[in-house]
């Protein structure tokens, strides 16, 4: 969709540019995260991610819809609106002053792409570089925040789902930590509000995993992380209408004639689309010998039920109660199957190892045979997949045995407020006449910290310095520009040119470094 980008902001904003101070030349303002209240268990911090992502939209689109389009269309175009929204004859001489000046006049800094950062820390600080802009900074704040939360959301969610997974392959199947990297799978784009989203948040879910069927992501790395090498992955897969017209009289003929099509590598095949216990139970068994036959692994995907219950059945405690919680599991709870022994109460997994059987690793935790596997893609949060993790294991099988479809109930289900963003001034640098007739430059640091609040909206003072020591993140405010100038800040966007570019493969990077120096605790 092409709009002028000068639409691309709060209505409010645009008659800021009269409010500020006379003689007013600079506002320096910081995103930051200010609150995990409303963040899943276990976000603790952010993953500092979308800054590049953000700064080239926001580039482009003023470069191709406003400054490579005729003055008085695009400025006359606002003028018209304007006046008409605030019912007044509206001034567009600031803008036709930017046209002029043909480029953005912002110094964007940002912490760098890949790296932990602490709630309360900023993670991106704009300036105006030239004295007559002083309104842009602000002016941005909108499209800013509108950009940035998201891929900082789902790749803080990416993140901490990659440490769960991480936890417990550590746990019952150190030797595959490869594993990882795929366990973790995207399939959110279908619930997602836009492409635009499913691009931002995509990016964000693969910084930290591999696995995903979110296409328009693998566009995005290559347009604004500059990435030329592999990107993600996926499989061949089914989905419900292939096993429909199937019919459901010939489901094992359905299976079979997959297997044919795809005689090597990975094949998904959506196992519920009537009775997962009949295929689990009868389909796989008339099958096993022509699966173990196969070069690859044909994977089960259930997507209805809930999740725990479907992959892991059952845990009960020694009187034949249900255990479903997560800290009732931990809390050494041991197996007990009951008398009826239902597949129900089994779960794919262990109905799986009645069929296939496998291997126990070094760790005493039992690993289906290659040939098979599972995934599961509904309804998959982080307590759920921590949970299924942890039955697998109190069933003694161990976590790499499936694969978890990460989709828009984790991705979608979030806005600004999950991690509390925020774009707020605070300093600015006011010109007061002297006697003379010459101007006194005048910085002000400037806050604000509402008595009405709990804490959270109170925002640092003037100008800003974050400092790294032993990989925490620190801010230091009320510093001078010289102090500013240097820290883990980092200008990215300057007067239309991009400084200090990344790639998605040197943010993945940095993120596997965190996870070497994270202690998993959960």
């Amino acid at each position: 969709m092409r709009i002028n980008p000068l639409f691309l902001t709060d209505g409010y904003k645009t008659g800021h540019h009269q409010q500020y101070p006379k003689g007013t030349t600079l506002v320096y303002s910081n995103f930051t995260p200010r609150t995990n209240k409303y963040a899943p268990k276990g976000c603790d911090q952010v993953v500092s991610f979308g800054q590049q992502l953000v700064m080239k939209i926001i580039h482009e689109s003023f470069q191709n819809d406003f400054f490579s389009q005729p003055k008085d269309v695009v400025c006359g175009e606002m003028k018209r609106e304007l006046s008409m929204y605030l019912n007044t004859d509206y001034d567009v001489s600031h803008f036709e002053d930017l046209w002029d000046l043909q480029y953005l006049p912002i110094n964007v800094k940002s912490i760098e792409e890949g790296t932990l950062v602490g709630i309360k820390i900023p993670v991106l600080t704009i300036y105006n570089t030239h004295p007559d802009f002083y309104w842009i900074t602000n002016y941005l704040e909108t499209i800013i925040s509108n950009l940035l939360w998201k891929p900082i959301t789902s790749a803080s969610i990416a993140h901490t789902y990659r440490k769960v997974l991480t936890k417990w392959v550590e746990k019952t199947d150190a030797e595959k930590d490869w594993f990882i990297d795929w366990q973790g799978h995207d399939f959110s784009m279908r619930g997602l509000d836009s492409i635009d989203a499913t691009i931002s948040s995509g990016l964000g879910h693969l910084t930290s995993f591999s696995g995903s069927d979110s296409l328009p992501a693998i566009y995005g790395a290559r347009k604004y992380y500059n990435e030329t090498g592999f990107i993600s992955g996926s499989v061949n897969a089914t989905e419900h209408s292939v096993m429909c017209a199937g019919t459901k009289d010939d489901e094992i003929g359905t299976f079979r004639n997959l297997m044919e099509t795809y005689p090597t590598g990975i094949l998904s095949i959506v196992s519920d689309t009537w009775d997962l216990w009949k295929v689990c139970t009868e389909h796989l068994v008339a099958l096993k010998e022509e699966i173990l036959a196969r070069d690859g692994k044909v994977v089960i995907r259930p997507d209805s039920g809930d999740p725990v219950d479907i992959i892991c059945g059952f845990i009960k405690n020694e009187n034949g109660d249900i255990l479903n919680s997560d800290e009732e599991i931990k809390n050494g709870a041991t197996y007990y199957r009951t008398p009826k022994n239902t597949p129900e109460e089994k779960g794919v997994i262990e109905l799986l190892w009645d069929v296939f059987g496998g291997t126990i690793n070094e760790q005493g935790y039992k690993v289906l045979d290659p040939h098979i596997g599972a995934i599961y893609g509904d309804s998959i949060t982080i307590d759920r997949a921590d949970e299924i993790c942890a039955r697998l294991e109190a069933k003694g099988f161990a976590s790499t045995n499936v694969v978890l479809g990460i989709g828009s109930f984790t991705y979608q289900y979030n806005t600004r407020d999950t991690f509390g963003f925020a774009m707020k001034a605070t300093y600015v640098e006011v010109n007061k006449p002297k006697f003379d007739g010459d101007f006194n430059p005048e910085g002000r640091e400037i806050f604000k910290d509402p008595i009405t609040d709990d804490g959270t909206k109170k925002s640092a003072t003037g100008l800003l310095h974050v400092t790294k020591i032993l990989n925490e993140y620190f801010l230091v405010d009320r510093v001078t520009w010289g102090e500013e100038e240097g820290g883990e800040l980092q200008t990215i966007y300057k007067d239309g040119e991009f400084l200090n570019q990344t790639t998605l493969t040197e943010i993945r990077n940095r993120v596997k470094n965190l996870w070497k120096n994270i202690i998993y605790k959960w």
